[in-house]
């Protein structure tokens, strides 16, 4: 009997961890706004960067521009940008997908 409560709250647990996980990663409108906003404007319209909203590239594309940079890009997109996690870029980069 208590071999089986063990077993139901260790599903219950990691159901839980498995359901939370996304929440820890930052919602990706908010790091945009946070990261990005200020060169590629609030809907991604451009300013000092280059205008967003349509873009070609695709959210694997932006993502791993995020997380390793580009020689061949402008800072800051030289080198992958400090302060973001691989699945905050994911975020971000589904989240241009969006702006049209």
């Amino acid at each position: 009997m208590q071999m089986s409560s063990l077993l139901v709250l260790f599903v219950i647990l990691a159901t839980a961890v498995s359901v939370a996980k996304p929440a820890f990663a930052q919602d990706g409108a908010a790091t945009y706004k946070a990261k990005c906003a200020g060169c590629h404007g609030p809907e991604g319209q451009g300013k000092v960067g280059p205008a967003l909203k349509g873009i070609s590239l695709t959210a694997d594309q932006i993502t791993e521009l995020l997380t390793k940079g580009n020689d061949a890009k402008k800072p800051p997109h030289k080198k992958a940008l400090s302060g973001v996690s691989a699945d905050d870029a994911k975020a971000v980069a589904d989240f241009v997908k969006t702006l049209k």
